[in-house]
């Protein structure tokens, strides 16, 4: 059974995407009001983000106004149940195996002249007392 606060989100939702088949909404409500959280295909999810996060966020301003009719305080989480990006996730120490297998054969030039310059003018402004 959805609340009208589910099936508006939903109703939105599956105009916008690819796969309407595959969008679901599930309500919590907790301390901080409640949060809605929207779950569609992998393929779908930058059009429910939108560029820069522009849909979203306009989903975000509906809600608040649903919100305000209903006194009630909405929050939407868009889950990013993308299991494709766990294959380019690179841990931040480098020494995974994971890592190694993702990385490139060509060595990194780290010699140049433009980043020694750009080092050493740094390095005198760090000098000056000002």
């Amino acid at each position: 059974m959805s609340t009208i606060d589910q099936q508006f989100v939903e109703y939105i939702v599956k105009s916008l995407v690819g796969h309407p088949d595959d969008v679901s909404v599930e309500r919590i409500i907790d301390e901080k009001g409640v949060l809605l959280s929207l779950t569609v295909n992998p393929e779908d999810l930058g059009r429910v983000i939108g560029k820069r996060g522009v849909t979203a966020q306009s989903l975000r301003t509906l809600l608040r106004a649903l919100g305000t009719k209903n006194d009630a305080r909405y929050n939407l989480k868009i889950v990013n149940n993308d299991d494709q990006r766990e294959n380019y996730t690179i841990s931040s120490d480098n020494t995974s195996d994971e890592a190694v297998k993702n990385s490139t054969d060509e060595p990194v030039d780290n010699g140049n002249d433009y980043s020694k310059k750009a080092r050493q003018e740094l390095a005198e402004l760090d000098d000056l007392d000002i």
